[in-house]
């Protein structure tokens, strides 16, 4: 990792000008080479490499304020500041069609060499989407791939849940600035990945949350990783974004089925039908990856301690493997719906089974 300093303060710059972009930003390094020397670049030496607009604004930039705080920022325990010259950026993201020159990260950086895998899908997800999710992610983590995953809440926050509890852990890529949570509600599980994992961003520090950064971001958790597995996902999903970022990065992309009736099995069928691997197991994965990591038990996703009742089990029979509503329950079942209503609570709060939007249900495991 790079100290704060003239030259740190160069690539912050370089950053922070106004409308030149990434591929902008990397046209003036492989033109001047290091960033020290486009600030040093003549005028018509700058024109001629980005426009006048653009080098007009390379020349009236002012931008020490936003440089300081990022340069202090960069000093507090546990930040850091990464440049494409740091040896500490991720090999993988070198690869990657559009890398960041530069990543604002806060937590075990160590962690950014090792190998990875992505995981995305909805934010609306069902239950049994977040417990398939986080179990996959434990197993792939105990097999020795570090989670990658974008903080948003539904399947990422249970991937990177599933990533902590394996000794992989976890990379968290948001799309605001670093010193932002977002959402709010993921405050907990930021706080344990910046202690346990890490988080990355390329935005500068008080970014807040704009729209249009966050499929941006989608080509970092893309480029990232060695593949990305995509767990529930709507027809018009950014989590498409992220797995078609992937395929064009020469990485395997991966999709786990669902029911026919499900709008959040569409985008993973989809993804199939173009050519994604097809996976019911953590192991589908290794195996197509050729991964030789250690790979410890896996763990149960039926969080239930004692074994249903004989009626219960004529629920769970009932429900079969797509959501259903109480009508269709009661046909199903034999049962009426008073009796229904009173064993469906005590089965979701045992873990058996999951109540979705629109009065329907869904068995768990």
């Amino acid at each position: 990792m790079q100290r704060p300093g003239s030259e740190l303060d160069a690539w912050l710059r370089l950053t922070l000008i106004p409308g030149l972009g990434g591929q902008g930003q990397r046209h003036l390094l492989q033109t001047f080479g290091l960033p020290e020397a486009i600030f040093k670049a003549r005028g018509a030496e700058l024109r001629a490499a980005i426009g006048d607009t653009l080098a007009t604004a390379l020349a009236n930039l002012d931008a020490d304020t936003e440089i300081e705080t990022a340069l202090a920022w960069a000093a507090e325990p546990g930040n850091h500041l990464i440049t494409l010259a740091d040896p500490a950026y991720p090999r993988e993201l070198l690869t990657s069609a559009d890398p960041p020159i530069l990543l604002y990260a806060k937590g075990r950086i160590e962690l950014l060499q090792e190998p990875m895998l992505s995981v995305v899908g909805s934010r609306n997800a069902t239950r049994q989407g977040e417990l398939d999710a986080e179990a996959f992610s434990t197993h792939l983590s105990n097999a020795g791939l570090t989670i990658v995953s974008g903080l948003a809440l539904g399947i990422d926050a249970a991937a990177h849940r599933g990533g902590l509890k394996g000794k992989g852990a976890t990379v968290a890529i948001i799309g605001t600035g670093i010193d932002r949570i977002y959402p709010a509600k993921n405050a907990d599980l930021a706080r344990r990945i910046a202690e346990e994992g890490v988080i990355l961003s390329e935005f500068p520090l008080g970014m807040g949350p704009i729209a249009h950064n966050f499929p941006r971001r989608n080509r970092i958790i893309a480029g990232l990783g060695r593949g990305c597995l995509v767990v529930e996902a709507a027809e018009r999903s950014g989590s498409l974004i992220t797995a078609r970022l992937a395929a064009e990065a020469g990485r395997e992309v991966f999709a786990i089925p669902g029911s026919i009736h499900s709008a959040l099995a569409r985008g993973c069928h989809r993804l199939i039908r173009q050519g994604a691997k097809l996976v019911e197991s953590a192991e589908d994965i290794l195996e197509e990856l050729k991964w030789e990591g250690v790979v410890r038990p896996f763990p149960s996703i039926n969080t239930e301690t004692t074994p249903p009742t004989a009626e219960e089990l004529k629920v769970i029979n009932a429900l079969g493997d797509a959501p259903c509503d109480l009508e269709t329950l009661v046909t199903r079942s034999g049962l009426t719906p008073d009796a229904l209503l009173a064993m469906l609570l005590p089965m979701e709060l045992d873990g058996r089974i999951a109540s979705l939007p629109g009065g329907r249900y869904q068995k768990l495991g």
